[in-house]
C-alpha cells in the first residue's frame, strides 16, 4: 500500500491526533488491498532531516519490525518511507505515534535552547566583578 502524505502532516502546528490520518491530511491511497502493517508513505518536500529522525524514533517502537526510507533521486524532493509492523498493528498508527514523539522531542529541544539563550543574555548584561 502506498500513501501520499502532504507536508501539512509534518507541520507541527497542523498536526493533531484527532481524526483519520488519510482524510484529515488529504493523503491519497495509491494502491489498495495490501496489508495495513506494511505501508510505504510518500512524503513530498522532505529529505534526510525528517527521514532519519523519524526512522530513529519509529524503530524504538516494539511493534515495528522494519522502518526505513529512501530518496528516489537527488533531483526529486520526496522520500519513500516504509514501515512494517508485527501483531497486526497498522503502520499508519506507528507513523502517527512517531510523528507525535518527534514533535515532542523537537519542542523540548527548542524550549531548552530558548531558556539557555535567555539565561546567557541575562548573564551578559550583568557587570563583571
Amino acid at each position: 500500500m502506498m500513501i501520499k502524505i502532504s507536508t501539512a502532516l509534518i507541520n507541527t502546528q497542523a498536526f493533531h491526533m484527532t481524526g483519520d490520518l488519510k482524510s484529515h491530511y488529504n493523503a491519497t491511497v495509491q494502491a489498495d488491498g495490501a496489508d495495513e502493517g506494511s505501508v510505504t508513505f510518500v512524503m513530498h518536500d522532505e529529505d534526510h532531516t525528517l527521514g532519519n529522525s523519524l526512522r530513529y524514533i519509529i524503530m524504538k517502537d516494539e511493534s515495528v519490525e522494519f522502518c526505513g526510507y529512501t530518496i528516489t533521486h537527488p533531483s526529486e524532493n520526496k522520500i519513500n518511507f516504509r514501515i512494517q509492523t508485527r501483531d497486526g498493528t497498522p503502520a499508519v498508527e506507528s507513523l502517527r505515534k512517531g510523528l507525535t514523539q518527534l514533535r515532542d522531542v523537537c519542542q523540548h529541544v527548542l524550549t531548552t535552547f530558548e531558556a539557555k539563550v535567555k539565561e546567557f543574555k541575562e548573564n551578559q548584561e550583568q557587570p563583571m566583578e
